[in-house]
C-alpha cells in the first residue's frame, strides 16, 4: 500500500528526514512512535502530498506523490495535528463540502455523509455549529472529513491530542473500526495509546526508522525477552507467602527475575509480581500457580514494557545527537555563569 525508498527531506541545510525505506501493507493499522522532532509529521505531511520531498520515492497504491499528486490525494484522507475545520459551518454541512472537494457526486453525497456521522458517533451533532463543539467532537468531526471519500489510506497525526481519558477510549475505538477498509497511518509520541492502537510500531528517530514490529517483537529484539505483571490472592499478605510465590514463579522455565511490586489493585491478601523472562512464560506461570492452589486474579505484559522499548530505541546517537548534547551543555554552562551569586557585595551607591 505504501512503499517508501531512501526519503529525505531538508529544510535549508537542516535534515528533518532520512534516509527513510519503509513498505506498510494494505489494511494494517499502523503506528509511526517517536519523540517531539523526530520526523512524524514532515513524513506524513508527504504521504499527504502536503510537502514535497527532497530526494527518495514515495508510493500510495502504487502512484508516486511527486509525479502524481492529484491521484495520491484522492486516495488518502488526511487529519493533520490541527484538524482542518470551518467553525462557522454546521456539521453535516461541512462533511458534504468535503466530500464534494474529494469527487463524490450527486446522492453518494448524502449517502457517504450519512456513512460516517454513524460511524463516528455524530448523529446527535450533525446539525451544530462546529465552533460551538467539544474538542473531542471536532477531532471526530477532522476524522469524519478525513474518510468520507471512502479513501483507502488514512494518515492521523496526533489524533488523541488534547483529549480527556473518556475520549481517549472512544477515540481508540474509533480508530480500531477502520482496520480492514482503510490502511491507516497513525503519528503519536504516547506510548500506550500505540500499543493499544496498532497492528504494527514502526519506531522514528532522528528522521529514521530505527525499528519495527509489534510491541511483543520489540520487546524480544530489545529487552531479550519479556515483561509480565502476575496478581494473586494470598490467604494473607506474610512475608512467607510473598517469598513463596517468588520461589515459585522463578521455578518456571525461562524465568530470569521475580520481584514483588506494589499491587495492580486494592484489597486484602493481593500481590503483584513483576516477571522477567527470556521468552513467552504467561501460560506456564497460570500453570504453576493454579497447581500451587493460588488464585491468580491477574496476568498482562509488564504496562512498563513498551516504555522501556521506546527509551532504548530512542537514545539519540550520532555526531548530530552529540552536537545537540553539546550545545545543551554550553547553554546550561551560560546560564549557570549568569544566575551565579557573585561575593562583591550589595551596591550601596554610585553612578548607574
Amino acid at each position: 500500500m505504501i512503499e517508501i525508498r531512501d526519503l529525505y527531506k531538508y529544510y535549508g541545510d537542516q535534515k528533518a528526514v532520512g534516509p527513510l525505506s519503509v513498505t506498510i501493507e494494505k489494511g494494517q493499522i499502523v503506528g509511526l512512535l517517536g519523540l517531539n522532532g523526530a520526523g512524524k509529521t514532515t513524513t506524513l505531511r508527504i504521504l499527504a502530498c502536503d510537502l514535497l520531498p527532497t530526494s527518495g520515492t514515495v508510493k500510495v497504491g502504487g502512484i508516486d506523490v511527486v509525479e502524481q499528486p492529484d491521484d495520491v490525494r484522492a486516495r488518502i484522507g488526511y487529519l493533520p495535528d490541527t484538524p482542518p475545520l470551518y467553525g462557522e459551518m454546521r456539521v453535516r454541512e461541512y462533511l458534504s463540502y468535503c466530500a464534494k472537494l474529494h469527487g463524490v457526486r450527486g446522492p453518494d453525497v448524502v449517502r457517504r455523509v450519512n456513512e460516517v456521522l454513524e460511524l463516528t458517533e455524530l448523529v446527535d451533532e450533525a446539525d451544530q455549529i462546529i465552533a460551538a463543539l467539544s474538542h473531542g467532537f471536532r477531532q471526530r468531526v477532522g476524522i469524519a472529513q478525513a474518510i468520507v471519500h471512502r479513501p483507502e489510506l488514512v494518515v492521523l497525526d496526533e489524533p488523541i491530542s488534547g483529549l480527556d481519558p473518556v475520549q481517549i477510549v472512544e477515540m481508540r475505538d474509533l480508530v480500531r473500526s477502520l482496520r480492514g477498509e482503510h490502511t491507516v497511518l497513525v503519528s503519536s509520541h504516547i506510548l500506550h495509546e500505540i500499543s493499544e492502537t496498532c497492528d504494527q510500531i514502526l519506531v522514528i528517530r532522528d528522521g529514521q526508522i530505527v525499528a519495527s514490529g509489534t510491541e511483543a517483537e520489540l520487546s524480544n529484539q530489545l529487552l531479550q525477552g519479556m515483561r509480565a505483571d502476575v496478581t494473586v490472592k494470598l490467604p494473607r499478605a506474610a512475608d512467607s507467602e510473598l517469598e513463596r510465590v517468588v520461589t515459585l514463579l522463578k521455578g518456571v522455565d525461562k524465568v530470569a527475575e521475580v520481584e514483588a511490586v506494589d499491587p495492580s489493585e486494592p484489597g486484602e491478601g493481593i500481590a503483584t509480581f513483576r516477571v522477567v523472562a527470556s521468552g513467552e512464560v504467561r501460560a506456564e506461570l497460570c500453570r504453576a500457580l493454579v497447581e500451587a492452589k493460588i488464585s491468580l486474579i491477574g496476568l498482562s505484559r509488564s504496562e512498563r514494557e513498551l516504555e522501556s522499548v521506546f527509551l532504548e530505541l530512542s537514545r539519540t546517537t550520532g555526531p548530530a545527537a552529540a552536537e545537540r548534547r553539546a550545545k545543551r551543555k554550553r547553554a546550561a554552562k551560560s546560564r549557570a555563569a549568569v544566575e551565579a551569586p557573585t561575593n562583591a557585595g550589595p551596591v550601596t551607591g554610585g553612578a548607574v
